[in-house]
């Protein structure tokens, strides 16, 4: 288990990210750049423990000290008409770090079959967008906080922070740019990559199960199950239908 290069990272990728900082400890690192009061288009936190945690729906989660990679990148996009892309976008970038992960719609990057990765956008009133990722790098087995994930350690991967850090922030700004300029090849690749696509799902919703075969998603990022196109905000769970 190696700590964070700060100075090593802000001069490695000083032309993809004008501001890299650091803390200890925090609640949150997406709260700590919401209240950013002088945001900065892809300026990154990271933390190496968080207190304050939260996934998709408000679900609580944590992990020790510098077992995780924890970090949150600031966006200020021109237009928000395409949010619903952009969590897809950076699980994309995740598996373009970490070789044999996939992902399951919208963005958990899974690792046979395991959680590895999770991944909250947050939009602010005044347009910001915080685009926050947690990656399980160390964490041993007694460690992990549910029985279906995983980490880089129990994989045989690098757990040298640094290391990846440098490689998930490079590929992050390489598909921030497709995703800013709504390139065709960010969703190609994503379909290549999310293993939901052809499975018989069941998505969990507040009004209701729906069952059926995932067959392809939409350029809003959507899931077409049964015919239809569902959002991510809409749906509670998407599970395997044989193990719903």
């Amino acid at each position: 288990m190696t700590g964070l290069d700060i100075a090593h990272l802000r001069h490695a990728l000083a032309l993809e990210f004008p501001r890299i900082d650091h803390v200890r400890e925090t609640g949150s690192t997406n709260a700590d750049l919401l209240n950013d009061a002088a945001p900065l288009n892809r300026a990154v936190l990271f933390a190496d423990v968080q207190t304050s945690a939260r996934g998709r729906l408000g679900r609580s989660w944590s992990a020790p000290a510098d077992a995780q990679l924890i970090t949150s990148v600031m966006l200020l996009p021109e237009s928000v008409e395409h949010l619903g892309t952009l969590p897809l976008a950076a699980g994309l970038a995740v598996t373009d770090t970490v070789d044999g992960a996939v992902l399951k719609w919208p963005n958990d990057v899974l690792y046979d079959g395991k959680k590895l990765c999770g991944i909250l956008a947050e939009r602010a009133g005044d347009g910001r967008v915080v685009l926050g990722i947690g990656l399980n790098v160390s964490l041993t087995r007694e460690q992990l906080p549910v029985s279906h994930a995983t980490s880089l350690l129990l994989e045989g991967h690098s757990t040298d922070r640094t290391v990846v850090a440098e490689s998930l922030l490079r590929n992050l700004s390489t598909r921030l740019d497709q995703w800013e300029s709504q390139s065709p090849e960010l969703l190609d690749d994503y379909r290549a990559v999310c293993s939901t696509l052809g499975q018989q799902v069941r998505l969990e919703a507040p009004g209701g199960d729906i069952v059926g075969r995932a067959d392809g998603i939409g350029e809003d990022g959507s899931i077409n199950v049964g015919g239809k196109f569902y959002y991510a905000g809409d749906i509670t769970h998407l599970r395997p239908a044989e193990d719903a």
